[in-house]
Parts: C-alpha cells; structure tokens; sequence
C-alpha cells in the first residue's frame, strides 16, 4: 500500500472529544490514510470514540493495541477473574464494536512518500507490550526489526511523543491521543508523515471531556481523570505518578526485559 501523507494516531483510549478535535485538524491536513496505532476504546467513551472512527471519510487501519486484544479476550471469556472496569468495558461493546476490533492488524505497513515502507505498530513491530522511547537501546532496536525491511517504525504504547533514528532506522512515537503522560493538559498528541515526519498536537476542552467521562459510570474513572489533569513530566518532577512514569520513560530501556508491559495504559 502506498500513500503520499499519512496521519498516526495512537493510545485514544476512548476520550471521543480528544480524536474529535485531531480529526478536525487531520481533515484539514487532508492526508491520503489515517492509521490508528492501537488502544482505540479502552477508555471512559468507547461508543463515541468508535462513532467517530466510522464517520471518518479518510481511509482508515487499524493495529491491534494490547488494550484492544484485551477487549476481544474479555469477550471471548479469557480472562480469569475480570475487574470491574474490566465488566464495565465489555458491556460498552456492542457485537458490531467486537466485530470491528477484531479486523484489527498487529502490524500495518505503508510505502509513504519521501521515508518509503514504513511500519506502523503499537508496542513494537514484534509486542503489542514492548514499550519503545527514544531511550531504547540500539540492541533492542535491532532485535524487534530483526527481519523487517522498514526503516521507519512507528509505535504507541508508551503514550510517549518523540523522533529518533538508531544505525539508520528511524523510529517515531506520535504520542497519545487521549491519555498522553507528559505535557499541558487538554493536549492531544499524533504526528503527520510524509514527505518527513511531522510531530503535531492539538488542543481541547479537557474540563469539558472529564465531566463527560464522570457521568459514564466508568469504574475508575478518576484515576484517569488525575492523568488527564495532572499529566506527568518526563523527568517525574510532577503528580503522584510521575516517578513511576519516569521508571517507563527512562529506565526500561535499561534492562532487558524486551517483552516487559506497560501496564498503564490499560487502567483497570
């Protein structure tokens, strides 16, 4: 497949009014393909997010995030013991909603105008929980591309935005879209590429999206309402999360636990 702009958008996790303000700014940028890089639903707003998703007149992919492969397990009873949140987003899927996760890729690649074929994943070409930042050791980098041609990686996961080339592979991480762990709150992060790579944000009602999350019946949605309020800083300097975040950020790539889960992202 080939395409002469393409916008990435990772980590929604659900917070419609966040994908509604990119998508407007995306329609604008007027790329020929829009990839969702994984963890579409998991969130406070499924239903809206996933209306959204199905009034978009740009073509569309999807990769499978470890949130969106949570969903189908969920459903197909593989989960022992579920949390309640866990209940709750099962019931927020409708049989339609199921059947659409499920069409969902583990990789997609895209030959895109001035970087060429381009992987577009959610933890890794190889883990839908590999966590890839720009602190990745070049050893795992080779690891997770090992028999792959692209040279550009995109990947989510860590809900993290960044650019970065290692020995002439070049990885990007648009950031998240609706639970980004850094910057100002209100911000939604994604990027735009070709001919280069393009590391976009946009902005939205964050006051608004929190009270119309409180009103879902969301189990734990006030952990999430603390992130969106609160976003950590990539240095820990900030909220009662932050070190934590910062171990992610800055210290899994550190060790060798290639296969290691985020486990963040997937509140329960």
């Amino acid at each position: 497949m080939t395409a002469r702009r393409v916008a990435a958008l990772a980590d929604v996790h659900g917070n419609a009014p966040a994908l509604e303000a990119v998508l407007a700014d995306v329609e604008r940028a007027a790329p020929d393909l829009v990839v969702f890089c994984g963890d579409l639903t998991w969130g406070s707003l499924p239903r809206e997010t996933l209306a959204l998703v199905r009034a978009l007149e740009i073509p569309a992919r999807f990769v499978r995030g470890n949130a969106d492969r949570a969903v189908l397990e969920l459903s197909a009873g593989a989960m022992d013991e579920p949390h309640p949140r866990e209940h709750w987003m099962l019931q927020q899927h409708a049989d339609a909603d199921l059947a659409l996760l499920s069409t969902f890729e583990p990789t997609v690649t895209v030959d895109v105008d001035g970087l060429g074929a381009t992987c577009f994943s959610h933890g890794s070409p190889r883990s839908d929980e590999e966590c890839v930042t720009e602190l990745t050791p070049s050893e795992r980098v080779h690891e997770f591309m090992a028999g792959r041609h692209e040279r550009v990686v995109v990947t989510g996961h860590v809900h993290l935005q960044y650019g970065r080339e290692v020995d002439g592979i070049r990885l990007v991480g648009p950031g998240s879209v609706g639970l980004p762990y850094h910057g100002a709150p209100g911000t939604a992060y994604w990027a735009l590429l070709g001919p280069g790579v393009d590391l976009r944000q946009t902005s939205y009602d964050v006051e608004q999206t929190v009270s119309r999350m409180r009103e879902t019946g969301d189990p734990t949605v006030e952990r999430i309402v603390e992130l969106m309020l609160r976003p950590p800083s990539r240095d820990g300097s900030r909220g009662r999360r932050a070190p934590r975040l910062r171990r992610l950020d800055l210290q899994i790539d550190r060790t060798r636990a290639a296969q290691e889960s985020c486990s963040l992202d997937r509140i329960r």
